[in-house]
């Protein structure tokens, strides 16, 4: 079996919320190893913040959707969640100490899609 069709097989096995957090899972990790080298390569942490903003982009695009099933007060809340990402990703590109929150409001949505909330 090739990785693409593996690939393939596992999405359509995998339940959304699971995929959801494997995603927060990988963008969260980027952001945890630029902390953990304090921020000492430059070109890992601008990879890891615009990885998370692209994940919270699309976050707010699919919660736009009127065809989204999500209440539609919890969809104004994860949009506004990712205007604030987008906000603070600039300021986690010239102070480290800003990638941190970013990681805890990660692990926060990711605790939510696992059901320990």
């Amino acid at each position: 079996m090739s990785i693409k069709a593996y690939q393939q097989a596992a999405n359509r096995a995998e339940a959304p919320r699971d995929v959801e957090w494997r995603a927060f899972s990988f963008a969260t990790a980027a952001l945890v190893r630029v902390v953990e080298e304090n921020g000492l390569n430059a070109g890992a942490r601008v990879e890891a913040i615009n990885k998370n903003l692209q994940l919270w982009s699309l976050m707010a695009d699919d919660c736009a959707q009127p065809e989204n099933q999500l209440p539609a007060a919890l969809r104004a809340q994860l949009i506004s969640l990712a205007l604030w990402v987008d906000r603070h990703s600039r300021e986690a590109l010239r102070q480290i100490s800003a990638v941190q929150d970013m990681i805890d409001v990660n692990r926060s949505i990711m605790e939510g899609l696992s059901g320990k909330a």
